[in-house]
């Protein structure tokens, strides 16, 4: 539950992207997926909201990520998690995130406020009340604003299925390098109907949630909103699947094919 939350709020980065002439979202653009343990059990909900805001003088635009258990999982395992990003309307790139997060008891509260300029994290637990700060990337990437980048920047037409495309992003206190497959483009029969979409498998560590590097499999629609439509993982036990079931405040059109 926890990772499938994380992975639709990330998507990851992709840094051999061509902006596109307009932006694929707007203040107002809101989504809210349905997850389900082994295509049957109700698992929980995740939503997505993009709000205007102001961080010292530059307008940014605020997005807030929310996920939570329902149902029966959520006696077993409660998730109540908040993500935060406030990141510049031009360049994408994030000057604060915060993470609130309750994982069946295991709470965290961070805030990040990035120094663009200086390529520099200041982090502050407020769990514990300590303050740090590290090193980061150039126009390093948070795992919120990490999405949005990738939305407005995506071109399909610099990829082939099966090129792969590392990015690094900045998440509790360290770089992350994160390798995603392209796999090509698919129909897939949604709750709004036949959808045009975009196939990643990013890779992650296989182990004790994971049954292996490629567990992952995410769509997002071939159109103007590249918006996020479903994503899949097979587990160590079961399988998690969310999937988009209600939106607003689409910027572009968006498109179905009549079946």
């Amino acid at each position: 539950m926890k990772k499938i939350i994380i992975t639709i709020l990330t998507l990851v980065s992709i840094n051999t992207m061509v902006a596109q002439e307009e932006s694929a979202f707007q203040v107002g653009e809101w989504f809210r997926f349905k997850m389900s343990y082994s295509g049957w059990m109700k698992a929980g909900n995740a939503t997505l909201i993009v709000k205007d805001a102001e961080i010292d003088g530059k307008p940014v635009y605020h997005v807030v990520g929310k996920g939570w258990t329902t149902g029966a999982i959520k006696w077993v395992f409660k998730v109540q998690d908040r993500y935060e990003s406030y990141f510049d309307k031009t360049k994408l790139v994030p000057y604060k995130f915060i993470r609130d997060i309750d994982e069946g008891g295991h709470t965290k509260d961070i805030e990040i406020k990035f120094d663009q300029d200086n390529n520099k994290a200041h982090i502050h637990n407020k769990k514990y009340n300590k303050k740090s700060v590290v090193d980061t990337k150039p126009n390093v990437q948070d795992m919120v604003s990490t999405f949005y980048y990738l939305r407005n920047n995506i071109n399909v037409s610099t990829l082939k299925p099966g090129d792969e495309i590392t990015s690094d992003m900045f998440f509790d206190g360290e770089n992350y390098g994160f390798k995603l497959k392209y796999l090509g483009q698919e129909i897939i029969d949604t709750e709004f109907g036949n959808i045009n979409a975009l196939k990643f498998r990013p890779y992650v560590m296989a182990g004790r949630v994971f049954k292996e590097e490629e567990s992952l499999t995410l769509w997002v629609s071939n159109d103007k909103n590249r918006m996020p439509l479903r994503i899949k993982a097979d587990l160590a036990i079961g399988s998690l699947r969310a999937d988009l079931d209600a939106f607003k405040g689409l910027k572009h059109q968006f498109k179905i094919i009549p079946k």
